[in-house]
């Protein structure tokens, strides 16, 4: 999963981006409306959901990038970090198409629980459970069986596999993966993705699974279901 912070403040954003990387989300950080803007329009499916903060720098708030986005076709949630907590704020910002908002001061449980909340509301219906062979796997627990055995898997490692899941026996690229696994600052050309595939792989022949994975030389992976 794929966060975007749009924050002016390093401080805080730093320790929204912290919170959540603990989570084992990868998440992306931009100071301005205007950069972060730039951003979504041109890498449009990139993110799961963007938090960003009512007050920013320059000509354009929270607001207005929320209706600016919402009008440019974007339908990735918003949550509105906001320091109004007045009721006409509050529905002036979900009028501007924003999916929820978390008043400032905030506490991380408050903010982690109404992101989950707002992932929980899907374009498309999907599956909590999957079953694919002998796996079975929860999405919403974050839990990986195998028969009556579970393979316990890191927050890298889950997030790699999930991304695998949603798309069986297709081929994925390697800047996909690292896209949605890691932030844009990771090094592309490191050997992290390698290592954790390696250790998938290792995890799922110790649970005696037949699935397994495949690599496409030069491009990426695939999972054969």
């Amino acid at each position: 999963m794929r966060i975007l912070i749009v924050e002016d403040d390093e401080t805080t954003a730093q320790n929204v981006k912290k919170l959540l990387e603990l989570k084992g989300m990868a998440v992306d950080w931009i100071p301005t409306a205007e950069k972060a803007r730039t951003r979504v329009l041109l890498y449009r499916n990139e993110y799961d959901i963007i938090v960003l903060d009512l007050t920013l720098p320059g000509g354009m708030d929270g607001m207005t990038l929320t209706r600016e986005l919402r009008g440019e076709g974007i339908s990735t949630p918003i949550i509105i970090l906001t320091g109004r907590s007045e009721t006409k704020s509050k529905v002036e910002l979900l009028n501007s198409g924003a999916d929820d908002y978390v008043v400032k001061p905030f506490s991380s449980e408050e903010l982690i629980a109404r992101i989950s909340s707002v992932l929980r509301r899907p374009v498309t219906t999907e599956p909590v459970v999957y079953e694919l062979g002998e796996l079975t796997i929860d999405t919403s627990a974050h839990r990986l069986r195998s028969g009556d055995a579970e393979i316990s898997l890191t927050l890298k490692e889950y997030a790699l596999f999930e991304c695998f899941l949603r798309r069986p026996n297709e081929v994925l690229k390697r800047e996909d993966l690292y896209n949605q696994v890691w932030d844009f600052n990771s090094l592309m050309w490191s050997n992290v993705l390698d290592v954790h595939m390696k250790n998938l792989r290792k995890k799922l022949a110790v649970a005696g699974d037949s699935a397994r994975f495949e690599t496409i030389r030069g491009v990426g992976y695939r999972l054969i279901a």
